[in-house]
């Protein structure tokens, strides 16, 4: 077991504590720079990793990747990973804004070995955060131990990970082998023999539901396959500019004066901009699949819409769903052997961040405008949290289209609060 000490310690190396180490390499201060690290429970970086299928599309613009709209001269931008692997006149003759999924993993990557001073540690989980505090009770920093043992001491703590998979009642007591949550659907699907009939059924109506739902047709050709949606059907998301708007930077801002209510009234607004949708293209591609199957006689697959699970069990070793027709009122049972669940994620704070407000001892997790966690009186340590900020920062805190912002944001207090210690200090 080792110790290590530094500045910043970023738990999560994706999008958003990518964008975060490339906005610190770029903030002119090295010492700080050099005294980050970012930590990474998988041995490389994935984005989406158990969604990555071939055909699969980011539904963002490519030109809000993680420095862009930041700094547009960055090094560390999607055209200049693009020019690096020789592949950017391809790109250009593609004539599209949203690469596929695969390429902007690749991207990350990319952006992750590209990083000159912060570092990043792989194949490293954190099990546990506890503030360190002094004679006045103060928090002067945390200490986070990793599952191995090894523990690291920083002042300034940033938790990127994300949030916790959503596996909803009815289903949270089935075995676990009967169960695949959509975030780790391609190393489970793997799994599964090809050519082994199955009765899957996959519950959920937004785009990662839909995913796998078009992915299982290929996974496992020879199953059977039903879709449960409990909406009048398959929608597309919102793609009004005018609403898209409200994925600007510029509206945090906005967003973040809003009175409480009015901001849950906005969020619930934008339901179909981002989580209740699904991308236009995809949609149809999706009903096309649906409908050549059905004319050519391979009717293996079906959606049902206005029907929603009320119970689930295991029965003669099948899973028994319970489900109810919306229209009529009516139940009735739907056996199958395995439930694919595109369930989204727990609106909570995620595990790991109720676990450290526990040890600092808040009642509830409040975030500044600039993401920072309030620990009550002035502290030299702090929290920084991304990504789970939609309540106070608005929808697009969960996704790619503020990274390159919110990354200055979070450096600008860094620094801010650097250099007032440093004043402390020589006063």
């Amino acid at each position: 077991m080792t110790h290590r000490e530094v500045d910043v310690l970023a738990i999560g190396a994706g999008p958003a504590n990518l964008a975060l180490a490339a906005a610190i390499e770029e903030c002119g201060d090295t010492e700080l720079a050099e005294n980050t690290l970012l930590l990474e429970q998988a041995p490389d970086i994935k984005w989406q990793r158990d969604l990555l299928m071939p055909w699969a599309r980011s539904q963002v613009s490519f030109l809000k990747d993680l420095v862009t709209l930041r700094n547009p001269r960055s090094k560390f931008s999607f055209l200049s990973f693009l020019h690096d692997h020789g592949r950017l006149d391809h790109f250009v003759n593609l004539g599209t804004f949203h690469p596929y999924r695969w390429e902007f993993s690749d991207y990350l990557q990319w952006v992750a070995t590209s990083l000159e001073r912060v570092q990043i540690r792989y194949s490293a989980q954190a099990a546990g955060i506890t503030p360190d505090r002094d004679s006045h009770d103060a928090v002067t920093g945390w200490t986070v131990t990793l599952t191995d043992g090894d523990t690291i001491h920083c002042r300034d703590l940033v938790i990127g990970g994300g949030r916790d998979a959503r596996i909803p009642e009815p289903f949270d007591g089935l075995p676990q082998d009967r169960v695949i949550h959509s975030s780790t659907y391609r190393g489970r699907i793997a799994q599964i023999p090809k050519d082994q009939p199955l009765r899957a059924v996959v519950v959920g109506g937004a785009q990662s539901a839909a995913e796998m739902f078009y992915a299982l047709h290929e996974n496992l050709p020879e199953s059977q396959i039903t879709m449960v949606v409990r909406s009048i059907g398959l929608q597309n998301y919102q793609t009004s500019k005018f609403v898209n708007e409200l994925f600007f930077p510029s509206f945090v801002d906005d967003f973040y004066d809003t009175p409480q209510e009015v901001r849950a009234q906005v969020l619930d607004e934008m339901r179909f901009t981002n989580y209740a949708g699904l991308a236009p293209p995809f949609l149809d591609e999706l009903y096309t699949m649906l409908y050549r199957n059905r004319m050519l006689g391979a009717q293996r697959s079906e959606v049902r819409a206005m029907t929603e699970v009320t119970g689930a069990r295991i029965e003669d070793n099948d899973v028994v769903l319970d489900l109810r027709d919306r229209k009529t009122g009516k139940e009735s049972p739907l056996r199958c052997d395995l439930v694919l669940l595109g369930t989204g994620y727990d609106t909570r704070m995620p595990a790991l961040v109720r676990e450290l407000a526990e040890h600092a001892g808040l009642d509830n997790v409040s975030v500044s405008r600039n993401y920072r966690v309030d620990l009550g009186a002035s502290t030299p340590g702090a929290v920084y949290l991304q990504g789970v900020n939609e309540s106070t920062h608005g929808i697009a805190d969960s996704l790619i289209s503020v990274l390159a912002h919110r990354s200055h944001d979070i450096v600008s207090d860094l620094l801010t609060r650097r250099s007032t210690a440093e004043a402390g200090a020589a006063r």
